[in-house]
């Protein structure tokens, strides 16, 4: 085997080693903020699942503070 042969075979694998643990990292990195980005939207979800249930409370406090006002003025 030449050394030129050599050397190329050589730099083809280092290409293929680099490349493919350059792929593995962003694919890493990319699971990461897709797994943040979920539970930040996990949250978001909960707030507005509990904004929902405490304007509901709000609305059904105000019919029973006019109701409280008509009873008062009658």
């Amino acid at each position: 085997m030449t050394p030129q042969l050599f050397s190329a075979v050589l730099a083809l694998i280092g290409t293929i080693v680099g490349s493919f643990g350059g792929i593995m990292a962003a694919n890493r990195l990319t699971n990461f903020r897709i797994e943040q980005l979920e539970e930040r939207v996990r949250k978001h979800n909960n707030l507005i699942e509990r904004m929902v249930i405490v304007e509901q409370s709000v609305k059904s406090a105000h019919h029973r503070i006019d109701e409280i006002i008509e009873e008062r003025t009658e």
